[in-house]
Protein backbone atom coordinates (compact mmCIF):
# COMPACT_ATOMS: atom_id res chain seq x y z
CA UNK A 1 0.00 0.00 0.00
CA UNK A 2 1.83 2.99 -1.44
CA UNK A 3 1.75 5.97 1.76
CA UNK A 4 -0.06 9.32 0.74
CA UNK A 5 2.00 11.93 -0.32
CA UNK A 6 1.28 15.99 0.83
CA UNK A 7 0.97 17.60 -2.38
CA UNK A 8 0.82 16.86 -6.03
CA UNK A 9 4.71 17.79 -6.43
CA UNK A 10 5.39 15.29 -4.27
CA UNK A 11 3.94 12.47 -5.43
CA UNK A 12 6.78 11.44 -8.01
CA UNK A 13 9.14 11.27 -4.96
CA UNK A 14 7.37 9.12 -3.58
CA UNK A 15 6.11 6.71 -6.32
CA UNK A 16 10.03 6.77 -6.54
CA UNK A 17 10.82 5.71 -3.29
CA UNK A 18 8.04 2.74 -3.26
CA UNK A 19 8.73 1.79 -6.99
CA UNK A 20 11.08 -0.84 -8.80
CA UNK A 21 13.15 1.71 -10.73
CA UNK A 22 15.55 4.33 -9.11
CA UNK A 23 16.82 6.43 -11.66
CA UNK A 24 14.88 9.71 -12.40
CA UNK A 25 14.29 9.19 -16.54
CA UNK A 26 11.71 6.06 -16.06
CA UNK A 27 10.15 7.91 -13.15
CA UNK A 28 9.65 10.30 -15.86
CA UNK A 29 8.64 8.76 -18.43
CA UNK A 30 6.50 6.45 -17.13
CA UNK A 31 3.39 8.76 -15.79
CA UNK A 32 3.55 10.46 -19.70
CA UNK A 33 3.02 6.73 -20.95
CA UNK A 34 -0.18 6.68 -18.70
CA UNK A 35 -2.05 9.06 -19.75
CA UNK A 36 -1.36 9.26 -23.29
CA UNK A 37 -2.38 5.52 -23.08
CA UNK A 38 -5.89 6.67 -21.35
CA UNK A 39 -6.13 9.33 -23.80
CA UNK A 40 -5.98 6.75 -26.49
CA UNK A 41 -8.53 4.50 -24.37
CA UNK A 42 -11.03 7.28 -23.66
CA UNK A 43 -11.23 8.76 -27.26
CA UNK A 44 -11.64 5.66 -28.98
CA UNK A 45 -14.53 4.54 -26.71
CA UNK A 46 -17.13 7.76 -27.18
CA UNK A 47 -16.32 6.85 -30.55
CA UNK A 48 -17.81 4.01 -29.77
CA UNK A 49 -20.35 5.37 -27.66
CA UNK A 50 -21.49 7.59 -30.22
CA UNK A 51 -22.77 4.30 -32.34
CA UNK A 52 -24.71 2.86 -29.14
CA UNK A 53 -26.56 6.23 -28.72
CA UNK A 54 -29.35 5.82 -31.00
CA UNK A 55 -29.89 2.38 -29.23
CA UNK A 56 -30.43 4.20 -25.81
CA UNK A 57 -29.65 7.79 -25.88
CA UNK A 58 -26.92 9.90 -24.22
CA UNK A 59 -28.22 9.31 -20.36
CA UNK A 60 -28.32 5.56 -21.51
CA UNK A 61 -25.08 5.25 -22.68
CA UNK A 62 -23.90 7.46 -19.23
CA UNK A 63 -25.87 4.87 -17.37
CA UNK A 64 -23.99 1.69 -18.98
CA UNK A 65 -20.77 2.97 -19.14
CA UNK A 66 -20.86 3.82 -15.67
CA UNK A 67 -22.46 1.50 -13.97
CA UNK A 68 -20.40 -1.65 -15.83
CA UNK A 69 -17.45 -0.09 -15.27
CA UNK A 70 -18.51 0.53 -11.37
CA UNK A 71 -18.96 -3.48 -11.51
CA UNK A 72 -15.86 -4.52 -13.33
CA UNK A 73 -14.06 -2.25 -10.39
CA UNK A 74 -15.92 -3.39 -7.84
CA UNK A 75 -15.35 -7.20 -8.80
CA UNK A 76 -11.12 -6.66 -9.52
CA UNK A 77 -10.19 -4.06 -6.80
CA UNK A 78 -12.39 -5.47 -3.77
CA UNK A 79 -11.98 -1.93 -2.08
CA UNK A 80 -11.99 -2.31 1.98
CA UNK A 81 -14.56 0.23 3.48
CA UNK A 82 -13.28 0.52 6.77
CA UNK A 83 -10.75 2.66 8.16
CA UNK A 84 -11.10 5.30 6.47
CA UNK A 85 -11.98 9.25 7.81
CA UNK A 86 -15.00 11.30 7.06
CA UNK A 87 -12.29 13.28 5.29
CA UNK A 88 -11.46 10.61 2.76
CA UNK A 89 -15.11 9.40 2.50
CA UNK A 90 -15.78 13.01 1.57
CA UNK A 91 -13.36 13.42 -1.53
CA UNK A 92 -14.25 9.99 -3.13
CA UNK A 93 -17.91 11.11 -2.87
CA UNK A 94 -16.88 14.19 -4.49
CA UNK A 95 -14.41 12.37 -7.30
CA UNK A 96 -17.91 10.44 -8.22
CA UNK A 97 -19.81 13.22 -8.70
CA UNK A 98 -17.09 14.66 -11.04
CA UNK A 99 -17.40 11.66 -12.93
CA UNK A 100 -21.14 11.68 -13.31
CA UNK A 101 -21.24 15.46 -14.15
CA UNK A 102 -18.29 14.76 -16.72
CA UNK A 103 -19.50 11.85 -18.35
CA UNK A 104 -23.33 12.98 -18.12
CA UNK A 105 -22.39 16.62 -19.69
CA UNK A 106 -19.97 15.15 -22.35
CA UNK A 107 -22.20 12.58 -23.92
CA UNK A 108 -24.87 15.02 -24.17
CA UNK A 109 -23.44 17.15 -26.14
CA UNK A 110 -21.43 14.60 -28.40
CA UNK A 111 -25.27 14.05 -29.04
CA UNK A 112 -25.55 17.58 -30.13
CA UNK A 113 -22.23 18.76 -31.83
CA UNK A 114 -19.49 16.56 -33.65
CA UNK A 115 -16.80 14.39 -31.44
CA UNK A 116 -13.73 16.81 -32.50
CA UNK A 117 -15.40 19.99 -31.39
CA UNK A 118 -16.73 18.64 -28.61
CA UNK A 119 -13.44 17.53 -26.94
CA UNK A 120 -11.89 20.49 -28.05
CA UNK A 121 -14.47 22.74 -26.20
CA UNK A 122 -14.15 20.14 -23.37
CA UNK A 123 -10.21 20.29 -22.98
CA UNK A 124 -10.74 23.52 -22.33
CA UNK A 125 -11.32 23.05 -18.59
CA UNK A 126 -7.89 21.38 -18.05
CA UNK A 127 -5.97 24.14 -19.67
CA UNK A 128 -7.68 26.68 -17.37
CA UNK A 129 -6.74 24.63 -14.39
CA UNK A 130 -3.01 24.51 -15.52
CA UNK A 131 -3.01 28.44 -15.31
CA UNK A 132 -4.98 28.69 -12.27
CA UNK A 133 -2.97 26.53 -10.13
CA UNK A 134 0.55 26.89 -12.16
CA UNK A 135 3.20 28.93 -10.19
CA UNK A 136 6.04 28.62 -13.30
CA UNK A 137 6.14 31.14 -15.92
CA UNK A 138 7.33 28.17 -17.85
CA UNK A 139 3.87 26.26 -17.53
CA UNK A 140 1.85 29.46 -18.32
CA UNK A 141 3.88 29.21 -21.90
CA UNK A 142 3.34 25.35 -22.38
CA UNK A 143 -0.35 25.48 -21.61
CA UNK A 144 -1.03 28.98 -23.97
CA UNK A 145 0.77 26.97 -26.82
CA UNK A 146 -1.75 24.18 -26.24
CA UNK A 147 -4.56 26.22 -26.15
CA UNK A 148 -3.43 27.86 -29.61
CA UNK A 149 -3.80 24.35 -30.75
CA UNK A 150 -6.71 23.65 -29.41
CA UNK A 151 -8.05 26.97 -30.63
CA UNK A 152 -6.72 25.81 -33.98
CA UNK A 153 -8.50 22.54 -34.32
CA UNK A 154 -11.44 24.17 -33.86
CA UNK A 155 -12.32 24.92 -37.05
CA UNK A 156 -11.91 21.10 -37.93
CA UNK A 157 -15.38 20.14 -39.95
CA UNK A 158 -15.87 24.06 -40.18
CA UNK A 159 -15.19 25.53 -37.11
CA UNK A 160 -17.67 26.12 -34.10
CA UNK A 161 -19.70 28.84 -35.92
CA UNK A 162 -22.37 26.40 -36.55
CA UNK A 163 -22.81 24.56 -33.60
CA UNK A 164 -25.60 24.00 -31.47
CA UNK A 165 -25.01 26.44 -28.82
CA UNK A 166 -26.36 23.93 -26.20
CA UNK A 167 -24.22 21.45 -27.40
CA UNK A 168 -21.06 23.97 -26.93
CA UNK A 169 -22.37 24.71 -23.76
CA UNK A 170 -22.75 21.11 -22.34
CA UNK A 171 -18.95 20.78 -23.74
CA UNK A 172 -17.63 23.57 -22.01
CA UNK A 173 -19.76 22.74 -18.81
CA UNK A 174 -17.74 18.85 -19.10
CA UNK A 175 -14.26 20.97 -19.55
CA UNK A 176 -15.46 22.19 -15.57
CA UNK A 177 -16.26 18.82 -14.49
CA UNK A 178 -12.81 17.73 -15.85
CA UNK A 179 -10.94 19.97 -14.33
CA UNK A 180 -12.69 19.29 -10.81
CA UNK A 181 -12.16 15.44 -11.80
CA UNK A 182 -8.20 16.03 -11.92
CA UNK A 183 -8.39 17.13 -8.73
CA UNK A 184 -10.36 14.86 -6.53
CA UNK A 185 -8.87 12.15 -8.79
CA UNK A 186 -5.16 13.31 -7.62
CA UNK A 187 -6.71 13.39 -3.28
CA UNK A 188 -8.90 10.15 -4.22
CA UNK A 189 -5.42 8.75 -5.28
CA UNK A 190 -3.29 9.95 -2.28
CA UNK A 191 -5.99 8.81 0.01
CA UNK A 192 -6.87 5.12 -0.76
CA UNK A 193 -4.40 2.26 -2.14
CA UNK A 194 -4.39 1.19 -5.74
CA UNK A 195 -7.66 1.50 -7.33
CA UNK A 196 -9.74 1.04 -4.26
CA UNK A 197 -10.87 5.21 -4.36
CA UNK A 198 -11.83 4.95 -8.03
CA UNK A 199 -13.65 1.62 -7.74
CA UNK A 200 -15.90 3.33 -5.05
CA UNK A 201 -16.16 6.77 -6.82
CA UNK A 202 -17.27 4.57 -9.97
CA UNK A 203 -19.73 3.29 -7.75
CA UNK A 204 -21.18 6.83 -6.58
CA UNK A 205 -21.15 8.10 -10.09
CA UNK A 206 -23.23 4.85 -11.31
CA UNK A 207 -26.35 5.93 -8.87
CA UNK A 208 -26.02 9.14 -9.66
CA UNK A 209 -26.50 8.68 -13.30
CA UNK A 210 -28.81 5.51 -12.62
CA UNK A 211 -32.50 7.22 -12.65
CA UNK A 212 -31.24 9.50 -15.91
CA UNK A 213 -30.63 6.58 -17.63
CA UNK A 214 -33.32 4.37 -16.62
CA UNK A 215 -35.85 7.29 -17.58
CA UNK A 216 -34.54 7.99 -21.28
CA UNK A 217 -33.83 3.97 -22.12
CA UNK A 218 -35.81 2.06 -19.89
CA UNK A 219 -35.62 -1.85 -20.61
CA UNK A 220 -33.63 -1.36 -23.31
CA UNK A 221 -30.57 -0.75 -21.50
CA UNK A 222 -31.04 -4.55 -20.57
CA UNK A 223 -30.82 -5.84 -24.39
CA UNK A 224 -27.92 -7.97 -24.68
CA UNK A 225 -26.48 -6.22 -27.92
CA UNK A 226 -26.92 -3.12 -26.01
CA UNK A 227 -25.33 -4.32 -22.64
CA UNK A 228 -22.30 -6.11 -24.48
CA UNK A 229 -21.58 -2.64 -26.57
CA UNK A 230 -22.02 -0.89 -22.89
CA UNK A 231 -19.38 -3.03 -21.70
CA UNK A 232 -17.19 -2.43 -24.78
CA UNK A 233 -17.48 1.74 -23.47
CA UNK A 234 -16.86 1.15 -20.10
CA UNK A 235 -13.48 -0.72 -20.38
CA UNK A 236 -12.30 1.73 -23.04
CA UNK A 237 -13.65 4.78 -21.39
CA UNK A 238 -13.49 4.75 -17.84
CA UNK A 239 -12.06 1.55 -16.50
CA UNK A 240 -8.22 1.48 -18.37
CA UNK A 241 -8.86 5.56 -18.86
CA UNK A 242 -9.68 6.45 -15.08
CA UNK A 243 -7.16 3.97 -13.68
CA UNK A 244 -4.36 5.24 -15.89
CA UNK A 245 -5.08 8.64 -14.90
CA UNK A 246 -5.24 8.05 -11.04
CA UNK A 247 -1.89 5.87 -11.25
CA UNK A 248 -0.13 8.96 -13.37
CA UNK A 249 -1.62 11.71 -10.78
CA UNK A 250 0.41 9.69 -8.28
CA UNK A 251 3.69 10.99 -10.07
CA UNK A 252 2.75 13.53 -11.89
CA UNK A 253 1.97 17.28 -10.82
CA UNK A 254 -1.61 18.32 -11.78
CA UNK A 255 -0.28 21.00 -13.74
CA UNK A 256 1.54 18.86 -16.26
CA UNK A 257 -1.62 16.56 -16.09
CA UNK A 258 -3.74 19.15 -16.88
CA UNK A 259 -1.30 20.23 -19.75
CA UNK A 260 -0.96 16.44 -21.07
CA UNK A 261 -5.34 16.60 -21.40
CA UNK A 262 -4.53 19.04 -24.13
CA UNK A 263 -3.70 15.51 -26.39
CA UNK A 264 -6.98 14.59 -26.18
CA UNK A 265 -8.57 16.54 -28.90
CA UNK A 266 -5.85 15.17 -31.17
CA UNK A 267 -6.71 12.12 -30.27
CA UNK A 268 -10.48 12.33 -30.73
CA UNK A 269 -9.96 13.32 -34.19
CA UNK A 270 -7.55 10.29 -34.89
CA UNK A 271 -10.41 7.88 -33.35
CA UNK A 272 -12.94 10.05 -35.49
CA UNK A 273 -10.90 9.59 -38.72
CA UNK A 274 -10.31 5.66 -37.86
CA UNK A 275 -13.81 4.70 -36.49
CA UNK A 276 -16.48 7.61 -37.90
CA UNK A 277 -14.55 8.13 -40.91
CA UNK A 278 -14.12 11.86 -40.37
CA UNK A 279 -11.23 13.23 -42.35
CA UNK A 280 -8.65 15.54 -40.98
CA UNK A 281 -7.49 18.64 -42.66
CA UNK A 282 -3.93 20.09 -42.88
CA UNK A 283 -4.97 22.65 -40.34
CA UNK A 284 -6.20 20.00 -37.74
CA UNK A 285 -2.26 18.34 -38.46
CA UNK A 286 -0.59 21.29 -37.50
CA UNK A 287 -2.84 21.34 -34.78
CA UNK A 288 -1.91 17.97 -33.48
CA UNK A 289 1.57 19.12 -33.49
CA UNK A 290 0.88 22.43 -31.27
CA UNK A 291 -0.42 20.34 -28.27
CA UNK A 292 1.81 17.65 -28.94
CA UNK A 293 4.95 20.39 -28.82
CA UNK A 294 3.07 21.99 -25.82
CA UNK A 295 2.90 18.50 -23.99
CA UNK A 296 6.56 17.23 -24.66
CA UNK A 297 7.78 20.71 -23.52
CA UNK A 298 5.88 20.62 -20.47
CA UNK A 299 7.24 17.07 -19.41
CA UNK A 300 10.31 18.08 -20.32
CA UNK A 301 10.77 21.42 -17.91
CA UNK A 302 8.92 18.94 -15.21
CA UNK A 303 11.73 16.49 -15.70
CA UNK A 304 14.20 18.94 -15.32
CA UNK A 305 12.28 20.85 -12.08
CA UNK A 306 12.97 17.16 -10.46
CA UNK A 307 16.14 16.92 -11.21
CA UNK A 308 17.75 20.18 -10.14
CA UNK A 309 17.55 19.27 -6.34
CA UNK A 310 19.93 16.14 -7.19
CA UNK A 311 22.69 18.66 -9.51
Amino acid sequence: MPAPSPSPTHTATAARATGAGGSARPSALGPVALVVSAGISVQFGAALAVMVMPRVGAAGVVTLRLAAAAVVLLLICRPGVRGYSRSDWTTVVWFGVTMAGMNGLFYQAIDRIPLGPAVTLEVLGPLALSVAVSRRLVNLLWAGLALAGVVLLSTHGGGFGGLDPLGAALALGAGGMWAAYIVFSARTGRRFPQADGLALAMAVAALLSLPLGVLEAGSDLLLPGTLALGVGVAVLSSVLPYTLELLALRRLPAPTFAILMSLEPAIAAAAGFLVLHQAMSGLDALAIALVIAASMGAVRSQTRRRRAPDA
